[in-house]
């Protein structure tokens, strides 16, 4: 059987009836968390307000800043003062000397290159945190449009923030590991939207020792496969849902700021700055491989979530601290928060998204996507989502 979403904690991006609270009309953190908070401005709010009041974008064409990136990095890297670390000779770096608040718009474009070629990027001592949400607003849309959750937590008047808040308990890790044996929950964000997240950004509000996140690059995990085992996974599709999530959230007495959606997106994903293939699923939200029968899916599936999961000569670790911020790019790595603490420290953190282009399984298909085409497809998710094996293989793989 495909391991159902419950193994996906989204403990730390929901509301939780019952142990949090209401302040001013608005749902958020107990009053003891919150007075424990070292940035108050940053408290995880859901606003009853926001109720069902954002929608989708619309399906639109991809300006990767990647593509106007210098790949010498002189602009970015080139000061006296930045040190680099590679993580792992292919996946992740390690950047100190270098403020990301202060970056021109040249600079930008070298950090889009710099992260799209290394996966991720941890940079050290930053300020984002002291800046105001506009500015780092502004500051994101420079790689594409912001990314609003339909569920977690954000800054009162901020939906655009997702905010990972960890409450101060001790019997966090208890309850976490009462009925199963670790909370590793590989996964890229997001990705049943119909355009799912490129650079990502991730800070450190308040923290303690542990909590690492860890990162995995599917293109190597990809590029690990057989042929044999490429070309039958190549040109695939995969059925992506928000529902479960969407659930969990209502389950918990949370909000949904936008209506749960479906997408079906290739199973190996074609990435057009770097022009390599990647995996393209995860047990959060991937669901089922269409074209193939209800046994035949479930075990594509477990294979390639068990490849993902024991991949670890593919991953990294970032270390956090109070003044670390890490970018990484969503089309290609899976992460995992990582539990490995019982004491009643709190995390909090924050996270910006940017929306990239609407995944693609080839070169060729992302010449010829267009906006039209791409809005007939989605009207016909749900109706391609039940066609029966044979009927999805005339239609669309013959």
């Amino acid at each position: 059987m495909v391991v159902p979403l419950t193994v996906y904690s989204n403990s730390d991006i929901h509301f939780r009836k019952g142990e949090d609270t209401i302040r001013n009309g608005v749902y958020s953190i107990s009053d003891d968390n919150y007075k424990r908070l070292k940035y108050p401005a940053w408290t995880p709010t859901w606003d009853p307000k926001h109720q069902m009041a954002f929608t989708n974008p619309k399906p639109f064409r991809h300006t990767d800043r990647g593509y106007f990136g210098d790949p010498t990095f002189q602009n970015l890297l080139s000061g006296e003062e930045v040190q680099t670390r590679k993580l792992s000779p292919k996946l992740g770096t390690e950047v100190t000397g270098v403020q990301l608040s202060a970056l021109t718009p040249r600079q930008k474009d070298d950090l889009a290159l710099l992260v799209e070629q290394r996966g991720v990027v941890v940079f050290r001592d930053q300020d984002f945190k002291d800046q105001s949400f506009d500015f780092i607003k502004d500051w994101g849309k420079h790689f594409g449009p912001l990314h609003v959750h339909p569920t977690s937590g954000a800054p009162l008047g901020q939906p655009e923030f997702h905010i990972t808040f960890r409450r101060g308990s001790r019997d966090e890790a208890k309850k976490t590991f009462a009925n199963k044996l670790n909370n590793i929950s590989w996964h890229s964000d997001v990705t049943y939207e119909t355009q799912p997240p490129g650079i990502t950004l991730f800070g450190m509000l308040q923290t303690d020792v542990g909590g690492d996140t860890q990162f995995l690059d599917t293109v190597e995990a990809y590029e690990r496969l057989s042929p044999t085992m490429k070309k039958l996974l190549d040109g695939l599709k995969v059925l992506h849902t928000s529902k479960d999530q969407a659930s969990n959230a209502r389950q918990q007495g949370g909000i949904e700021r936008k209506t749960p959606i479906d997408s079906i997106h290739p199973l190996v994903r074609y990435h057009p700055v770097l022009k390599k293939k990647c995996l393209f699923v995860n047990r959060a939200f991937s669901r089922r491989i269409l074209g193939l029968k209800e046994e035949e899916s479930q075990a594509l599936l477990n294979f390639l979530f068990r490849h993902l999961d024991t991949c670890l000569d593919a991953h990294v670790r970032a270390q956090w601290d109070e003044r670390t911020i890490t970018i990484w790019d969503n089309r290609r790595l899976l992460h995992t928060a990582t539990l490995d603490w019982d004491s009643d420290n709190l995390r909090h953190a924050f996270r910006l998204t940017t929306i990239a282009e609407r995944p693609i399984g080839s070169e060729e298909e992302f010449n010829e996507w267009t906006e039209e085409l791409e809005e007939e497809k989605i009207k016909r998710t749900e109706e391609d989502s039940l066609i029966p094996p044979y009927e999805y293989y005339e239609r669309y793989y013959k």
